[in-house]
């Protein structure tokens, strides 16, 4: 591997432990050293080209067996300092005090030929003093489908943490994947991810809640000096342009979620992240069939808090948190309610984007608003598929419209025949809308290809790529992996990539429902 550098500025500004790893406590700083747990043979399972090559990494660097060393923890390259952070979060709606990095462990903030900063973090590498408990390993199915939505969500322009690679450990684990007493052996991996910062809104809410004004101070002022230089001022003026900073990337993620039909799963404060990145890949899932009610968390089945239609409002409940661990830091909380109200205005914006881009337009009027709300109530009526159906747009004759595009997108023959006189008249409506539109044809398509994935990351393709992999054929992660990497274009031979979820896969585990036992 190269002589790579490491400027770990995390490490040098913000209070530390000083107690090196140790068990399970309460800490009262912001990050411990700790040493990643030796395991017995990591093997490569996956890496990406592409982010291998943004932090200056070659294909014999990758291939190397230092690679393997290093990204399973057992061996640190030079510059490299492991480290977990301390913070709390909102679980569900409920303050849940210190939880902290359980399994991730920081190997350094690395500072590439370009000037990025890239933050490496393992995720499975072993225990913390915040692992509470548990084993902090990760089983190689999780790891696999963090790594594979990860780089997935990138290359469909979401804001995301990205992954470096997927070691598998030669190790077994043992997990409970249903919490239903049945735990059994799995194998073990750990996957390599990459941000800016791996900062969340759970870094403030622990200091916040302990009433360390001290500490919060700290963190606020390090996270805008390090990941928000742009900002200029001081004090409370500065304090809040930054929330509102962070209002607005969290409202653009949202926004992006919904477009794409992505269903985090697990929206815990915790697992938010300050640059608006997605961050930390458990339960997810993307739409199949459109419901707005549908989660994948096996956790969340019965309140479905997190469920697809209420992640934007769950997103201004969580930054509502965030406010709060604020709040001690300003003299009147008004500045931090207009950063709420950013959030709102923003996300309103970005939505009417995304309506007018989906459905092939070239502004969002309030018409086409309501255009959209009754698509997807016939959506949801009629069982369709929200990925199939969107990108069949552009095959919708304005002066001819007929159903027969979309019906590979229907999932039960009886729904279409009882929404198809709802879908001719939406589709009457929408093609008057077209003829009216200033886009000519070949720019429609464009846009309408622009914004509507021909590929997304459903859960039964990771599941085959996982059930072949945990049998030893791990050349279908790459695979996923490479189709992923070009969402938007047809891709001759790889149609098979692009279908409906098969109905072997509507209630299999891994394909339906996820639990967070990884």
């Amino acid at each position: 591997m190269p002589s790579l550098h490491f400027d770990n500025r995390f490490l040098r500004e913000l209070p530390g432990d000083t107690q090196a790893g140790g068990p399970p406590r309460q800490v009262a700083e912001a990050w411990s050293f700790v040493t990643p747990t030796p395991v017995s043979a990591p093997h490569v399972v996956a890496h990406s080209a592409d982010m291998a090559a943004r932090l200056g990494l070659t294909q014999a660097d990758v291939a190397s067996k230092r690679f393997a060393q290093v990204f399973s923890g057992n061996a640190l390259a030079p510059g490299m300092q492991a480290w977990a952070t301390n913070y709390g979060g909102h679980q569900f709606g409920v303050w849940a005090g210190q939880l902290g990095d359980g399994r991730a462990i920081s190997l350094g903030e690395l500072i590439t030929d370009h000037g990025e900063r890239w933050e490496l973090q393992l995720k499975g590498a072993g225990k913390t003093p915040y692992s509470r408990g548990a084993d902090g390993r990760a089983v190689l199915r999780s790891s696999i489908r963090e790594f594979l939505c990860s780089e997935a969500m990138h290359h469909l322009g979401v804001p995301t943490t990205r992954a470096l690679s997927v070691v598998s450990t030669g190790d077994l684990v043992v997990r409970d994947m249903l919490y239903d007493g049945h735990p059994r052996e799995e194998p073990g991996a750990i996957v390599c991810r990459c941000s800016p910062s791996f900062t969340r809104f759970g870094h403030f809410e622990l200091p916040g809640s302990r009433g360390d004004t001290t500490l919060l101070k700290q963190w606020v002022d390090f996270t805008i000096a390090r990941d928000f230089p742009e900002l200029q001022g001081e004090g409370e003026s500065l304090y809040a342009e930054w929330f509102g900073q962070v209002c607005e990337r969290t409202a653009r993620m949202v926004a992006h979620w919904m477009r794409v039909g992505f269903v985090h799963g697990v929206m815990n404060t915790d697992n938010m992240s300050i640059l608006g990145l997605t961050i930390d890949y458990g339960p997810y899932g993307w739409i199949d069939n459109f419901d707005l009610d549908w989660t994948p968390n096996t956790t969340d089945a019965t309140h479905r808090r997190y469920r697809f239609g209420h992640q934007p409002s769950v997103a201004w409940w969580n930054l509502g948190r965030l406010a709060g661990a604020l709040s001690s830091l300003f003299t009147d909380v008004e500045p931090l309610r207009r950063g709420l109200d950013r959030y709102t205005a923003v996300y309103t914006a970005e939505d009417r984007r995304n309506t007018a881009a989906k459905l092939g337009l070239a502004e969002c009027l309030d018409d086409d608003v309501v255009l959209m709300g009754d698509l997807r109530v016939l959506m949801q009526e009629g069982e369709v598929d929200m990925t199939l159906f969107f990108r069949a747009l552009s095959s919708v004759d304005p002066y001819v419209p007929s159903l027969e595009p979309f019906r590979h997108a229907f999932y039960d023959e009886g729904k279409y025949w009882q929404v198809e006189a709802g879908f001719l008249a939406w589709l009457a409506r929408y093609t008057a809308r077209l003829v009216d539109d200033p886009l000519s044809p070949a720019e429609r398509i464009a846009t309408l290809h622009a914004a509507n994935p021909r590929y997304v990351l459903r859960n039964y393709l990771v599941q085959e790529v996982i059930d072949r992999a945990e049998q030893g054929d791990v050349s279908g992660v790459s695979e996923l992996l490479d189709v992923m990497r070009r969402p938007y274009e047809d891709q001759p031979g790889r149609e098979r990539f692009a279908q409906k979820r098969p109905d072997w896969a509507r209630t299999k585990v891994g394909c339906s429902m996820l639990s967070c036992s990884s």
